[in-house]
């Protein structure tokens, strides 16, 4: 009923916290992976092209780092940070450029304003990929992302996926060869196989054979996504959303208790002949994007059940799920993608039977 008058004092609530705030706040929490991600990429670059001898890059990479006399020390810093950047703008360009087209097109179909959080899926989405991946790629999987992963369920807040894993699932469905396997880490026709696809392939003493120490995985200086593979990156940007109250500590702790029992239990009964089942969980938790699923993609508010128990619950779930995929499934082994998107999937039945056990007990309360 409209009185005509208006309530000057409470019970007005008032919070500054509002979606494009909380969106800025992921934005800066990621910033930390996105530096380590761009140096990681240029170095690793840099070191390809040391090992095969070559002078300089092919294509329009080498003709600017000609131009700016940078070279490709991979002692450099500046030579490790701006060969990066040549490899990450463009793919977060196109992610960019093709998702505010179709956050475009839908919006004004619908008459509504822009919300803008296509910015962070598009970044979500950049840091996940491989860094050689084609740019033809980016956009198709961005496209597939905003618009079967959010647009057609009616937009912001409306969608039960997460958007930028699924247009990375799309990817690794429809074009595996680069997205998986001892070439998806490839720069200018070099490749590298990431510390998980040497696990996969050679066991975990193979991380020996080619140098790679838990310290460095931590690190995130190993091949890897552009810029989901920095265990320390990702604890910086935890303790930003943590302290502001932006993401769920409940799904973070969750999922790493869920990480840590499936893994201990598969050392204790797993087959001993392989390598995934024997590792420890400390190298689970440095391994593949396993840390930038957890702090980034798992607490995805809209995807995520919205009961504190129910959070409890999908964490454990999605923790285990990493686990039983890596053990049982060369082909992905990461297994971060795919846990998270079958716990959005259960997420709406996690807080409907948290909700009804919630009023089963207080009936038999009030009985």
């Amino acid at each position: 009923m409209v009185t005509g008058t208006a309530t000057l004092r409470a019970p007005h609530v008032r919070d500054a916290m509002n979606l494009s705030r909380a969106m800025n706040i992921v934005i800066a929490a990621l910033m930390p992976c996105v530096l380590v991600g761009i140096y990681n990429t240029g170095y690793q670059a840099n070191v390809l092209l040391f090992q095969a001898g070559m002078q300089s890059a092919p294509g329009w990479h080498g003709a600017v780092i000609a131009v700016l006399g940078i070279g490709y020390n991979p002692a450099s810093f500046l030579a490790s940070v701006s060969h990066g950047l040549l490899v990450f703008l463009p793919v977060f360009a196109a992610a960019l450029i093709s998702a505010g087209i179709w956050e475009t097109i839908f919006v004004r179909g619908r008459g509504g304003g822009r919300r803008g959080d296509y910015v962070l899926v598009a970044l979500l989405f950049t840091l996940s990929l491989p860094p050689a991946v084609p740019l033809w790629q980016v956009v198709l999987g961005m496209s597939f992302g905003i618009v079967v992963g959010k647009e057609i369920f009616g937009g912001t807040g409306k969608n039960f996926l997460n958007p930028a894993l699924t247009g990375l699932a799309f990817l690794y469905v429809t074009y595996p060869a680069q997205m998986v396997g001892e070439t998806a880490w490839a720069v200018h026709g070099l490749s590298g196989a990431t510390p998980l696809q040497t696990v996969a392939d050679g066991g975990a003493q193979a991380l020996a054979w080619i140098g790679s120490t838990w310290l460095q995985s931590f690190l995130g200086l190993v091949p890897g996504p552009i810029g989901a593979s920095s265990t320390l990156a990702c604890i910086l940007g935890a303790a930003l959303l943590i302290a502001t109250r932006v993401a769920s500590t409940r799904i973070m702790a969750g999922m790493l208790i869920g990480m840590i029992g499936a893994a201990l239990l598969f050392n204790q009964g797993g087959d001993p002949a392989n390598a995934f089942a024997g590792l420890a969980w400390h190298w689970h938790l440095v391994l593949g994007s396993f840390a930038f699923g957890m702090v980034f993609l798992a607490t995805d508010p809209v995807s995520a059940p919205m009961t504190d128990s129910g959070r409890w619950i999908y964490g454990l779930l999605i923790g285990a799920l990493v686990i039983l995929i890596r053990v049982t499934n060369s082909t992905h082994p990461d297994g971060v993608m795919f846990a998270i998107l079958f716990g959005n999937i259960l997420a709406p039945l996690i807080d409907y039977g948290v909700m009804y056990a919630n009023i089963r007990r207080r009936a038999r309360r009030s009985a």
